[in-house]
């Protein structure tokens, strides 16, 4: 019957075995003490290194003998380095370093091991780990192209003296890297302008995040602008969330419609612009970041900031360079070059020829006020375009997709006679003020007729709620006509 080992005798079969396979797989060894100096060096690594067999080896700092051998990087932190590529003259070497340690944990040096001599051992590791760095690498390409800007200010259409001027500013606004805030109306091209600037500043070549601050829901708007760390709130994702500004580290964030966001959040954002750092939501650690926030909305955030819905430090940060879009009512002189210009794009898509304007109908087009700006002339350009079979589009095609113009009253054809007052007409009023006036009781009546609930009368009036307070706001009626309904 065979006697069964004991526990020492199966730790020293053990080590010896270990000891057998590692002296037929290791190249070379070599040992060093605290000091960095060699203490023992075996023949195979005396030969590696080309020792001519009469200097003494031991006892000579070991940076003497490897060059790159990283061995006091070990002495320095008592960990071990389990696979490192050294380079030996034209040769490189698969290497392993290792603590020395006494019984008590001390250390008393450090052992270095050449596993393999060439990298063809190796080659399926190496080819494997090439191959994911290379996948990676296009990744990291397709992400940037895809954060890259899409327009640049040569796209913004316009030969106007407001649109040259708007196009000068915005170029002296990139080459400054600063906040950048752009009002006007919906639809006249903010968006194009940010990234016009963005691809003309020094971090092009860095991403740029858009968000548009009013289509998030306010209790998901936080963790999409500043990340969230794992498990912050239900259903999030457990290796954390990086946020909007995270991303956009070393390029541009824009914010559009930035006069939506919610109070809370502008503390947040107030503190990326001055001390550029974020606390993720859930998280106890501050992330630097490096980002130019450009924002943009169609609301008048000076009155806000009157009226107490906007932070006033956080618009002065925001408005350190303002940008005013024109809206297109007021370069009425752009209409044919934009429209040349949309046609081409609409015919380009669609593979055909862009139809040519008649002259009839450029002066229809330019007899409205295009309250939706380009973007509704885009619209209707696309209407038009694809209900005519024709390569012109003539008035009869444009007029159906246009709102009666209102009519201008004319003059009289009698005027009245001379010296004779008006019967009872005050003096002259400056035209603002009677405008003023008559919006002033327009929302009174609206108030009045909606039992003072502010979204029916801001419905009576065809405004969105936004303009309804802001309207109350600039009138001054915040405080006076308001009721517990809203």
């Amino acid at each position: 019957m065979t006697r069964s080992m004991t526990e020492a005798e199966v730790r020293r079969y053990a080590a010896r075995a270990l000891s057998e396979l590692f002296d037929s797989l290791y190249e070379g060894a070599f040992a060093i003490d605290t000091g960095g100096r060699v203490t023992w060096m075996n023949h195979k690594f005396k030969a590696l290194i080309g020792w001519n067999g009469t200097e003494a080896i031991e006892g000579q700092p070991i940076d003497e003998v490897l060059p790159h051998s990283q061995m006091n990087r070990v002495l320095e932190t008592g960990r071990a380095d389990l696979l490192d590529i050294v380079p030996l003259g034209r040769r490189q070497l698969t290497v392993s370093r290792l603590p020395l340690l006494k019984e008590d944990g001390s250390l008393i040096g450090a052992m270095g091991v050449i596993l393999y001599d060439r990298l063809n051992s190796l080659r399926p590791l190496v080819d494997r780990f090439q191959s994911l760095q290379s996948e990676l690498d296009t990744a990291r390409k397709e992400l940037a192209r895809s954060r890259a800007a899409k327009y640049s200010l040569a796209m913004y259409v316009g030969a106007s003296a407001a649109v040259r001027t708007l196009k000068l500013k915005a170029r002296r606004a990139a080459e400054r890297d600063v906040p950048v805030l752009i009002t006007g109306e919906t639809g006249v091209g903010k968006e194009l302008l940010a990234h016009g600037i963005h691809a003309a500043s020094g971090r092009a070549g860095k991403p740029m995040v858009r968000i548009n601050v009013s289509a998030i829901p306010e209790g998901l708007l936080e963790a999409e602008l500043f990340g969230a760390a794992p498990g912050a709130y239900t259903g999030a994702d457990r290796k954390g969330r990086e946020g909007k500004v995270r991303l956009a580290d070393g390029g541009t964030l824009f914010l559009d419609e930035i006069g939506d966001m919610p109070v809370p959040l502008q503390t947040k954002l107030l503190r990326v612009l001055q001390e550029q750092e974020i606390e993720p939501l859930g998280a106890n650690t501050v992330i630097p970041v490096d980002v130019r926030v450009i924002s943009a909305t169609s609301r008048d955030l000076k009155a806000m900031v009157e009226a107490g819905q906007f932070r006033a430090d956080l618009y002065y940060r925001l408005n350190v360079l303002p940008l005013h879009a024109p809206p297109l009512r007021d370069r009425r002189e752009d209409l044919p070059l934009l429209c040349d210009t949309l046609l081409e794009e609409i015919a380009t898509r669609s593979g055909g020829v862009p139809p040519a304007l008649t002259t009839a109908a450029l002066d229809r087009l330019a007899a409205h006020l295009w309250p939706g700006n380009v973007r509704e002339l885009r619209n209707v350009l696309e209407q038009a375009v694809a209900e005519t079979d024709g390569e012109t589009l003539d008035v009869g095609a444009v007029v159906p997709l246009l709102p009666v113009p209102v009519p201008v009253p004319a003059p009289p054809l009698i005027p009245p006679a001379q010296g004779v007052p008006p019967s009872s007409a005050g003096p002259v009023r400056p035209l603002r003020d009677v405008l003023a006036a008559a919006e002033r009781d327009a929302i009174r009546a609206a108030l009045a007729e909606a039992g003072g609930v502010r979204s029916q009368a801001a419905r009576l009036l065809g405004i969105s709620r936004a303009q309804f307070y802001e309207k109350l706001a600039a009138h001054g009626l915040m405080e006076g006509d308001r009721t517990p309904a809203e």
